[in-house]
C-alpha cells in the first residue's frame, strides 16, 4: 500500500474517533500526561509549534494531536509531519515513557524526517494499538526479534522510509490481525520469512526498496484479501511463485520491478483480471508476453521495460492507459500498435528501442491532446515532428533520441507545458527557435542545426555535434 493510502486511511479513522470522543475532563490521566511531557522533552526542534499547547497541569485531552475517547485516557496520538516542508517538522527522539499511554489505539509520527533512534520498544508495551505509523523518519537499527509481541489488535504497521536493517523477524507472523504491512524504503536484508503466510487478513504488502534477496516464497495461497503487492527494488531472483495465481479475485497492484527475476512471465498472470498496475520492469524476464494479457481489461499501468521479452506482443483490450512502457526489450513492433494509436486516452507512452520502423507523419493518434510523456528513442522513425507537437496541449516530455527524424527545427512549435525535449542524434536541420529557452531540459546534439543560438541556460553539450551552430554557450558567431 502506498504511504498516502495509509495516511488517508488513518485520517478517516482519526476523524471518526474524534467525532465520537468526549474531552470534557478537567485533566487527563496523570500517567498519560507524564508520558506525553516526557516525549516533548525528547523533541529538540518544533519549528511549527506543534507541541506549544502541551503544558503541564492542563488537560492533555485538549492538546494538539491528542484525542481521548470517552474517558480521561489518551486513545489517539496524531502528530504527522510535513513531508513537503521538512523545515516545519519535529526533530528529536521518541521517549520510552510513551509506554505509559496504555490505552492508545492510534499512534502517528509519520513524515517528520528527523526523528532518530532505534525501533521504539515502547510500542511492544501498549496493549490496544490498532494503527502505527512511524514512516519517513530516520529511525535505524534492527527490527526487534519479538516484534510479534506488538498488540494482537494491530491492523496497520507502517515503518516505511526509515533506516531499519537486518531481517524481517519471523515473529511478525503472530500479528494475525494485520491488514497492512508497510516496510518499504529501509535497509532490510535476508529473505521474506515463510511464516508471513500466517497473515491471512493482509490486503497490502509493501516491502519495496530494501535489500531483500533470495526467491519470492510461495506464500500467497492463504492471503486471499491481498490487493497490493510491492516487492520492487530488491534483489529477488528466480521465477515467480505459483501461489500468486490464487490472488486473481483480489489483486489490484503487482510491482516486482528492479529485481533479478527471470524465466518467462507466467501464463497465470493473465488470470489476475482485476489488475490495475503491473510493473515487471528491470528484471530478466524472457520469452513472449502471454496472449492472455488480453484479459487484463482493467490494466492502466503496464511497465515491462528493460527485460528480454520477444515478439509477438498481444493486442490489449483496454480503454485508457496512464502508463504503457515496453522499452528496451527484444521486440520488433515495426509500427506503434494500432490498438495504442486508437486509445481515447493515454498519458505516458514509452516504446524506446522496440524495433519500430515508420514515418511519424503517418502516425495519427486518436487523442494526442492527452499525451504527457512520450519516448520513441532508438527506433528507425523518420519524418517530421511538427504536426504531432502542434496537436498536443499538455505534453511535458518528448524523447526521440537516436532516430531518423528529419525536419526544419526553426518551424517547430510546441505547448508551453513542455519541459523536456530530447531530439539528439537525428537528421534535424535549420535554426534553433527561441521558444526552447522555456524548457527545463534540452538535448539537440548530433544533428545538422545551424545559425546563432537563442539565449538559454543550457550547457554546450545540449548543442554539440551540429553543423554550424554558434553563440553562447558555443563559440561566438563570426561577424
Amino acid at each position: 500500500m502506498n504511504s498516502f493510502t495509509f495516511t488517508l486511511f488513518i485520517f478517516h479513522v482519526i476523524i471518526l474517533l474524534q467525532c465520537l470522543s468526549f474531552t470534557g475532563a478537567a485533566t487527563c490521566h496523570p500517567d498519560d500526561e507524564a508520558g506525553l511531557l516526557a516525549f516533548k522533552s525528547g523533541i529538540t526542534q518544533d519549528p511549527s509549534g506543534m507541541l506549544s499547547s502541551w503544558k503541564k497541569d492542563t488537560s492533555c485531552c485538549s492538546w494538539k494531536g491528542i484525542t481521548c475517547l470517552n474517558s480521561d485516557r489518551v486513545t489517539i496520538l496524531d502528530l504527522v509531519g510535513f513531508p513537503k516542508k521538512p523545515e516545519r517538522s519535529l526533530s528529536g527522539t521518541l521517549s520510552p515513557s510513551l509506554a505509559k499511554l496504555e490505552h492508545l489505539n492510534v499512534i502517528n509520527f509519520g513524515d517528520h524526517g528527523n526523528i532518530t533512534g532505534p525501533f521504539p520498544q515502547f510500542l511492544l508495551q501498549i496493549p490496544k494499538l490498532r494503527y502505527v505509523n512511524i514512516a519517513n523518519n530516520r529511525l535505524s537499527g534492527p527490527l526487534p526479534t519479538n516484534i510479534g509481541m506488538l498488540s494482537q489488535t494491530l491492523e496497520d504497521l507502517d515503518l516505511e522510509g526509515n533506516r531499519f536493517t537486518g531481517p524481517i523477524p519471523n515473529s511478525i507472523s503472530n500479528l494475525t490481525r494485520l491488514s497492512s504491512l508497510v516496510f518499504g524504503g529501509n535497509l532490510l536484508t535476508g529473505t521474506i520469512p515463510l511464516e508471513i503466510a500466517n497473515l491471512k487478513l493482509i490486503w497490502a504488502m509493501k516491502l519495496g526498496n530494501n535489500r531483500l534477496s533470495g526467491t519470492i516464497p510461495d506464500i500467497f495461497q492463504s492471503m486471499t484479501s491481498l490487493r497490493f503487492i510491492d516487492l520492487s527494488r530488491n534483489g529477488f531472483s528466480g521465477k515467480l511463485p505459483l501461489s500468486i495465481a490464487s490472488l486473481a479475485p483480489s489483486l489490484l497492484v503487482l510491482d516486482l520491478s528492479q529485481n533479478n527475476l527471470s524465466e518467462t512471465i507466467p501464463v497465470y498472470i493473465s488470470r489476475l483480471n482485476r489488475l490495475e498496475k503491473l510493473d515487471l520492469s528491470k528484471n530478466r524476464f524472457s520469452g513472449v508476453v502471454p496472449k492472455g494479457f488480453v484479459n487484463l481489461t482493467y490494466i492502466n499501468i503496464l511497465d515491462l521495460s528493460h527485460n528480454l521479452l520477444t515478439d509477438p506482443f498481444p493486442i490489449l483490450n483496454v480503454n485508457t492507459f496512464d502508463i504503457l512502457d515496453l522499452s528496451y526489450n527484444q521486440f520488433h513492433l515495426k509500427t506503434i500498435p494500432k490498438w495504442v494509436t486508437s486509445l481515447p486516452a493515454i498519458f505516458s507512452l514509452k516504446l524506446a528501442k522496440c524495433g519500430i520502423k515508420m514515418n511519424l507523419d503517418n502516425w495519427k493518434p486518436v487523442a494526442p491532446i492527452y499525451y504527457k510523456y512520450i519516448d520513441l528513442s532508438k527506433n528507425e522513425i523518420s519524418g517530421s515532428l511538427e504536426r504531432f507537437l502542434n496537436q498536443t496541449e499538455y505534453l511535458l516530455e518528448f524523447r526521440a533520441a537516436g532516430t531518423k527524424l528529419r525536419f526544419d527545427m526553426g518551424n517547430l512549435k510546441f505547448a508551453k507545458t513542455l519541459k523536456t525535449l530530447d531530439l539528439s542524434r537525428n537528421l534535424i536541420f535549420g535554426m534553433v527557435p527561441e521558444m526552447v529557452a522555456g524548457l527545463q531540459r534540452l538535448n539537440l546534439s548530433q544533428n545538422h542545426l545551424c545559425g546563432m543560438l537563442p539565449a538559454t541556460k543550457f550547457p554546450a553539450s545540449a548543442f554539440a555535434g551540429n553543423d554550424c551552430l554558434c553563440g553562447s554557450p558555443l563559440s561566438p558567431c563570426k561577424a
